[in-house]
């Protein structure tokens, strides 16, 4: 229930503070008063969009604050899902800046719009003869079914399952695009991985081929140097073994002249046997080295086969060619794991499928059986409010497919005159009678409830209506009041006689800002008299509105 209410510079209103009861609350004033600004102040708490023409005094913010008692209404959930507090106290405020920026808070934790949204769908009801034309959509016609079953459990089940099936169905939807995309791409890895396994490549071959080439492509330079250092080095006459043997001939003839000759002749001995162990080597290169044609093609043609491979994949070795071999390998073996995935996920999907249909048959039964039950309660119910005539047929047939509000249909068929034929809501009640039903149903609704319902606020929803009708009106919301807050905005003063607060809109100029303000303050006893009264005639009331009005609010 809605306890209090505090505003602050909102259009009319520069401050006002109002403490509500827990059953019956009327709200009456004359046209222009301000009774819908109280309206818009709620509007916003309930996360409608602010306008910073609601700013009363444009250089100062607009504060909204409102306490709600929201024991026994099972929201906790709602909390843990929006992560924040849970309190049966809740404490909504909106803050409208000069700047044009708002700001919200749920029990003065700053929120989104989204969540005072959220929260204020479960927290109050408001219904005004505008609004009323949302009782001719299939949408609104099926919250009032599941209203009525009273089994919130049932539909919240559902709707986990819903969301379960269409997750997975989401899941296997990305999986089969995933898997299409993968076929096409799939060739042409096959064709790469293929082309670097034909390949047979090695690593470190790079660098011994490139090695053998340089040989291979230079052969007959290599053997030319081999002959001039043979020439060089042992030539008949000239070459430098000859040489040396000269030389050694030289210090052996004179060694006996000096004791340090005989080891430069053994130095150079040893230079003689190194150089003709180096003639032996190059002699021993030369013999191998054997130029090949078909080798130098094969060799020429690896290398061009692994530079190619490494341009087109743009790596420098053929270690990096070996690693995407492997990466391409690991991908076309994902891609057959993608298939058990989908065949997985389908298995899945069809599991939930089932659940969920099986959920939404006992859905479909929970509503059937509250359609009966409304059908056979809103007749006499309607005549109560003067539609003795009336009937009304609800219609549930199988949707094309599953939503989240379940598989069903809902068409209220409805006929206000004897003999009619029943026809869709929208095609066949007028305003005032939807307003009619619309108050019927819930009444019907509170009823059957044996928990705490939400507030609910009727906006002139009476229009329309005069004489007996209204006060069969006004004791059907004496009655709603004992499950449900009812705060009601009127201008009958049959109805404003039945509740069991009664506030007062009123506007006036004030003095000190020069400026026209809104006020609302609470009726004692005499004070209601007077204004019922007042409804009934004119201002100064008659003694005999001030007479009736005493009976009215005695009845």
């Amino acid at each position: 229930m809605l306890k209090s209410l505090h505003i602050e510079n909102y259009a009319l209103i520069q401050m006002t503070d109002v403490a509500f009861e827990s059953d019956f609350v009327v709200i009456t004033g004359e046209t222009g008063a301000g009774k819908s600004i109280i309206l818009g102040a709620l509007g916003l708490l309930l996360g409608q969009r602010a306008d910073l023409q609601a700013l009363g005094d444009k250089d100062k913010k607009c504060v909204v604050e409102a306490l709600f008692d929201i024991s026994g209404l099972g929201l906790q959930h709602l909390f843990e899902e929006q992560e924040l507090d849970y309190d049966d106290q809740l404490l909504v405020r909106r803050e409208l800046l000069p700047s044009g920026k708002s700001r919200a808070f749920v029990n003065d934790t700053p929120v989104q719009l989204p969540v005072l949204k959220t929260l204020g769908e479960h927290i109050i009801d408001i219904h005004s003869q505008h609004q009323t034309i949302t009782l001719t959509g299939s949408t609104f016609q099926t919250q009032i079914l599941d209203n009525l079953s009273g089994d919130g459990k049932l539909l919240a089940d559902y709707q986990h399952s819903y969301r379960e099936y269409a997750a997975l169905k989401r899941q296997l939807e990305h999986l089969t695009e995933q898997e299409a995309q993968s076929r096409k791409e799939q060739d042409y890895l096959r064709f790469l991985y293929d082309e670097l396994c034909q390949a047979k490549l090695i690593d470190g071959e790079q660098e011994e081929l490139e090695e053998e080439a340089g040989l291979l492509n230079n052969t007959e330079s290599i053997k030319q140097a081999f002959e001039a250092v043979a020439s060089l080095c042992d030539g008949e006459d000239d070459g430098v073994v000859a040489r040396l043997v000269a030389a050694k001939g030289q210090l052996s003839r004179i060694a006996s002249y000096q004791k340090d000759l005989p080891q430069l002749e053994e130095r150079l001995n040893s230079s003689l046997i190194e150089l003709r162990d180096i003639l032996s080597e190059v002699s021993s290169i030369d013999d191998r080295l054997v130029f090949s044609p078909e080798r130098q093609q094969m060799v020429n043609e690896r290398l061009d086969m692994i530079y190619r491979l490494e341009k087109k994949h743009n790596v420098e070795t053929v270690g990096a060619l070996l690693v995407l071999q492997a990466e391409f390998g690991d991908r076309l073996e994902g891609m057959g794991s993608l298939a058990d995935q989908i065949r997985q996920t389908m298995e899945q999907v069809d599991a939930a499928y089932k659940a969920m249909q099986q959920l939404g048959e006992q859905l479909t039964k929970a509503r059937a059986k509250a359609a009966t039950m409304l059908e056979q309660q809103v007749v006499p119910t309607l005549a109560l409010l003067g539609m003795k005539e009336s009937r009304l047929s609800v219609a549930i047939t199988a949707a094309a497919d599953y939503s989240l509000t379940g598989h069903d249909n809902v068409t209220f068929l409805f006929n206000a005159n004897r003999g009619g034929e029943l026809r869709e809501l929208s095609k066949v009640a007028s305003g005032g009678e939807l307003s009619r039903l619309m108050l019927a149903i819930k009444s019907i609704n509170c009823a059957s409830q044996t928990t705490p319902m939400p507030t609910i606020i009727f906006d002139e929803i009476d229009t329309g209506v005069s004489g007996d009708i209204s006060i069969a009106v006004g004791n059907m919301m004496r009655r709603m009041a004992s499950t449900s807050q009812i705060i009601a905005i009127t201008h009958l003063p049959q109805i404003a006689a039945k509740a069991s607060q009664h506030f007062k809109v009123s506007k006036a100029v004030d003095s000190s800002s020069d400026r026209t303000v809104s006020q609302m303050r609470r009726l004692q006893h005499e004070e209601r008299i007077v204004e019922i009264a007042v409804m009934l005639s004119s201002n100064p009331p008659t003694d005999a509105a001030l007479q009736t009005a005493r009976e009215l609010i005695g009845m």
